[in-house]
């Protein structure tokens, strides 16, 4: 694979920031091609990438800032489309005039890949329930056939950092967006074991409506044959849905109990897997240790999609118990005079910060929420701004259209709680300080994206952990 680009002219759209555009730029160049980076951004918006590929010994990068050029398309050999470029760009389209490949990270991962692929996607979920597989897998492979287990694709972990390591007995779980999934799609590429956790309103900024965002998060299985498996939540009515035109072999989850069909479900307590008629309890519902109802689905998705592997209770319960959750996922980051400071900065829609709030056992919560918007639904803020009167006691709001979504909705429900409009994080801690007592809880559970505010929803969370840290 070493001189798999040699002579070959790449050019990278889009260098982004979250780690995946340098590892694509450093492999390409490690395998001979001679490779051009562009990117809207400036050289200081992506001094963090950059000092990132200046580390490395080739010289074989041309960078291309605060624009992009049409002869970088029309001449290159290959074009990499990096997350975060529309599908719809002219620049693109000059590219497929021109009969130029498009590629991304995750069809350049299953195309080099030696080793069988477990993908995770869904609008929620996905990077837990990715974690879990890799840990399940990782306590329950030890005195397999199988060699190292992987996991790669979550945000600030690329795939392509670890593709040459990857053998050919060995297990990689991938997390796979919708933006990876159009163009594994375009090329009839799908994991051997797809995982699709759930389908909300999400990323409407980016796509035309439900629709071509359903199709794109669809892909992960299209392609797949009648011995692949595919992991379905019963529960949501989307992936229920789909679920009638798979052709792989199909595999349910639910936390309610179902009836004939392969697949994970509860049961007084437990959690059950069927599999071709019979029946084996894999673990007790206690043996999670995930904050959160919302994270039973995880598991019971986590626990479907190793089901080929037959993994004994014991390993299961093991890492189940070890297994303590994400960071910015209602993470606990300090309790202070009694006050809670819980970081839960990717929930960046209404249905995440929703299962948030269900959480809270009285109207105790300090919220911090708003930012940019996804052009998500009125009607999802609107359940939001219910849940939120029945929960808050104040709320804190950053600047941007996601924020005049929520008061749109305050307003329509006749709801007052105290509302600032603010552009820092220090200024939102601050003011939720100040209204907190011993009992309550402060937490960051945005329902929005964070772009027009701060570098993505990670800086967010970081920010605003920084700042607990030192009270």
């Amino acid at each position: 694979m070493r001189n798999l680009f040699s002579g070959k002219k790449v050019t990278v759209m889009g260098l982004g920031l979250h780690g995946g555009g340098v590892a694509c730029v450093k492999w390409l160049t490690k395998h001979g091609a001679s490779v051009t980076v562009t990117d809207l951004k400036t050289a200081k918006e992506l001094s963090v990438s950059l000092k990132r590929i200046k580390k490395t010994k080739n010289q074989k990068i041309k960078l291309i800032l605060g624009q992009h050029r049409a002869g970088d398309f029309k001449n290159a050999d290959l074009i990499i489309q990096n997350p975060g470029v529309r599908r719809e760009s002219k620049y693109l389209k000059l590219a497929r005039k021109a009969g130029i490949p498009i590629e991304n990270e995750a069809s350049l991962f299953f195309k080099n890949c030696p080793a069988q692929i477990i993908g995770v996607t869904g609008t929620r979920g996905k990077s837990t329930t990715a974690s879990l597989v890799y840990e399940i897998l990782r306590h329950g492979t030890r005195n397999m056939k199988h060699g190292t287990v992987w996991l790669a694709g979550l945000p600030q972990q690329p795939m392509l950092e670890i593709l040459d390591q990857v053998k050919p007995n060995d297990l990689v779980v991938l997390e796979l967006s919708s933006w990876q999934l159009e163009i594994l799609g375009e090329q009839n590429l799908s994991p051997h074991i797809a995982v699709f956790t759930n389908i909300y309103p999400d990323h409407l900024n980016r796509y035309f409506g439900m629709a071509s965002y359903i199709s794109a998060k669809k892909n992960i299985f299209t392609w797949q044959n009648q011995n692949d498996f595919v992991i379905l939540n019963l529960d949501n009515p989307q992936t229920k849905k789909l679920g009638q035109v798979v052709v792989s072999q199909r595999f349910w989850f639910s936390k309610k109990y179902f009836t004939e069909e392969n697949g994970c479900f509860v049961r007084s307590g437990q959690i059950f897997l069927r599999r071709n008629g019979g029946e084996k309890r894999l673990a007790k519902v206690s043996d999670i240790k995930l904050f959160g109802w919302h994270n039973l689905e995880n598991v019971l998705a986590a626990l479907a999609a190793t089901a080929s592997f037959n993994i004994s209770p014991l390993a299961i319960k093991s890492a189940l118990k070890q297994f303590k959750g994400l960071p910015g996922r209602l993470e606990l980051i300090k309790e202070k005079k009694g006050i809670k400071y819980i970081n839960d900065t990717t929930a960046t829609t209404p249905d995440a910060t929703i299962a948030a709030l269900r959480l809270a056992k009285k109207r105790n919560v300090i919220l911090l929420a708003g930012g940019d918007t996804k052009n998500i639904p009125d009607a999802k803020y609107q359940e939001l701004a219910k849940i939120i009167k029945q929960k808050c006691k104040a709320v804190i709001l950053f600047s941007g259209p996601g924020s005049e979504q929520l008061k749109k909705q305050f307003k329509s429900l006749k709801f007052r709680p105290f509302i600032a409009e603010l552009n820092k994080m220090t200024e939102a801690v601050s003011l939720a300080q100040s209204f907190g007592k011993s009992g309550d809880t402060i937490l960051l559970s945005p329902a929005s994206a964070s772009f027009n505010l701060f570098i993505n929803e990670f800086d967010r969370g970081d920010q605003f952990k920084t700042i607990v840290f030192q009270l």
